[in-house]
């Protein structure tokens, strides 16, 4: 009783930092249409916050995989969760990616558009898929110069692999790593405590990304693409309500728009971030707290950022087409077909940061259609806004995932799930951690 009441204020004030991130957007939007050079001026404002969230999403996988990892006792319940994780990836990844091909196929947005003068527009972006290389360089980059240099590159793919590695190791050393364990679920406590203090700057953060891309795009612009904007808005709540939310509610008896309450707050900062990232720590303290083991949540989340991304594909697949009609140069069916094989392969390491779907994109189109890759500059100027529904979608996408697979590997809580999101166990917002849910000793010692 005693906590409750004194966690109560804090949990009031992060409401009110929240209520402040949504006046924040609307004063962004208001200064960038009507002072659009005092908009793009408080640019940098939006980029260093992301800054700050990205400079702790290393140390959060880290840990979160080494403690998931290691506290288990057995590697085949690791393998398991692993192999189911990545299959339904895989599955769920080409089911988004096939929405997009059918929707942009049904509905034509790019018809009829002249898009000459974008042009010019796309050359970084095909810079950027130069250098992205194949799928060898991707494999390649998955391993880091150094072992400690995963945790300082910002590549969340390197991070994944030594964390692997480091929790296999601490598993294979029995009760010898157990105080490993101990130091590295402190590391977490405190990579957790500074990322709240960070989110206190969220609403800066969001009025500087807001009032740049309104002065930068201008409203014109918007108007101008917005059934394709609209489209893709709409095929990812049919994608997060229709599909995953059926599959959910199946599998799991767990209700999609309850989810979705209970992650409100993490879609409100990833709206106005238009990143994934920023939601990250918030997800796995989250859905530790509803009842899904440490293990899974370990495995499933961080590996999800990487490999889950399906706002991310079926905006490759809409987008693919769209450009190919605005250019009048539509695609045949094999085509779509050799694409879609493709973009399955090329959406796994676009991890959930602003930018990164457009160099993609051009990847893509430059490797089976590059008489297209002009094109890529015609949705330049809305990329910022159709970026925050891939953002949203792929958040959705893993936290469904997470529930899913705690479900087929029993390691989930269906009771404390069921009361988590009926509110009767709240989320402790003044740790990020859960304080509700017991640490069995028997749970941080490796046999």
């Amino acid at each position: 009783m005693t906590d409750t009441t004194a966690t109560r204020p804090e949990r009031d004030r992060t409401h009110w930092l929240y209520l402040a991130v949504i006046v924040a957007v609307v004063a962004g939007v208001l200064v960038g249409w009507l002072a659009p050079a005092a908009g793009k001026s408080v640019a940098e404002l939006g980029t260093l916050f992301v800054n700050l969230i990205k400079m702790m999403i290393s140390p959060v996988i880290f840990c979160t995989i080494v403690l998931g990892i290691g506290s288990v006792r057995a590697a085949s319940r690791v393998g398991k969760v692993g192999g189911l994780a990545i299959g339904y990836f895989l599955v769920m990844s080409t089911v988004a990616l096939a929405i997009g091909l059918v929707v942009g196929n049904v509905l034509h947005p790019g018809t009829g558009l002249n898009i000459a003068e974008h042009a010019k527009d796309a050359t970084k972006f095909v810079k950027q898929a130069e250098g992205a290389g194949g799928t060898w360089q991707f494999l390649e980059g998955i391993v880091p110069t150094s072992l400690l240099s995963s945790l300082t590159a910002g590549s969340v793919l390197q991070t994944l692999f030594v964390a692997l590695l480091a929790g296999f190791g601490i598993q294979a050393m029995g009760a010898t790593g157990a105080p490993l364990l101990r130091g590295v679920e402190l590391v977490q406590k405190l990579v957790f405590r500074i990322l709240t203090m960070i989110l206190w700057l969220a609403p800066i953060g969001a009025f500087g990304a807001m009032a740049n891309v309104v002065a930068t795009t201008g409203l014109d612009a918007v108007r101008q693409l917005a059934v394709l904007m609209i489209a893709f808005y709409l095929t990812c709540l049919v994608f997060v309500f229709g599909v995953l939310g059926v599959l959910m509610r199946v599998t799991s008896g767990v209700s999609i728009f309850k989810l979705v309450r209970y992650l409100a707050r993490e879609y409100l900062l990833i709206f106005s971030t238009s990143s994934s990232e920023s939601a990250l720590p918030r997800l796995i303290a989250k859905m530790e707290h509803a009842g899904v083991e440490r293990t899974t949540v370990g495995i499933v989340v961080p590996t999800g950022y990487s490999f889950n991304l399906d706002g991310t594909a079926m905006y490759l697949t809409m987008a693919s087409l769209f450009i190919a009609d605005a250019m009048g140069k539509p695609m045949a069916v094999g085509e779509q077909i050799g694409l879609l094989a493709f973009m399955i392969v090329a959406s796994k390491g676009a991890a959930g940061v602003t930018g990164a779907g457009l160099a993609t994109l051009a990847g893509g189109l430059q490797s089976h259609r590059p008489d297209l890759i002009d094109g890529v500059g015609l949705i330049v100027g809305i990329d910022r806004f159709m970026s925050e529904a891939r953002a949203i979608t792929n958040f959705s996408g893993n936290a469904v995932a997470t529930v899913l697979i705690g479900t087929w590997t029993k390691t989930i809580d269906p009771d404390r799930v069921r009361s988590v999101l009926d509110r009767e166990l709240p989320f402790d917002e003044t740790t990020l951690a859960d304080a509700h849910a017991p640490t069995e000793e028997k749970d941080l010692v490796p046999a």
